[in-house]
């Protein structure tokens, strides 16, 4: 049974690092063809996808985010990792990790992690 688990910080000051890791079992974060996924929803929105690495190793960036992340993963403990730097109030939000499959044909999200709140506060 594919599993994901966030851990980290729940509070982080404004202008630092936020960094979370994503623990996946059940299932190597190498396999053909799945992608690993960072998302999150602040207060009163939506769902946002920050960006994701690839079973290659390779990543994507929402260029929305402005160059603030990086996603890197641990082969080795089946963990990937985000880090969102120079956070600011507005990054607030409950954080997702989450698997990006195709299933008929069709990319869906089949596999989260059940959230962690991350609230960015002096």
């Amino acid at each position: 049974q594919v599993q994901l688990q966030e851990s980290g910080p729940g509070l982080v000051k404004p202008s630092q690092t936020l960094s979370l890791t994503c623990t996946v079992s059940g299932v190597s974060i190498t396999t053909n063809y799945y992608y690993w996924t960072w998302l999150r929803q602040p207060p009163g929105k939506g769902l946002e996808r920050m960006g994701f690495i690839r079973y290659s190793g390779t990543t994507y960036y929402n260029p929305s985010l402005r160059g603030r992340t990086s996603i890197s993963r641990d082969t080795t403990k089946n963990q990937f990792t985000l880090r969102l730097n120079s956070v600011t109030p507005e990054d607030t939000a409950v954080y997702y990790c989450a698997r990006r499959g195709i299933i008929a044909g069709t990319s869906v999200y089949d596999y989260w992690g059940q959230g962690t709140q991350v609230t960015v506060s002096s």
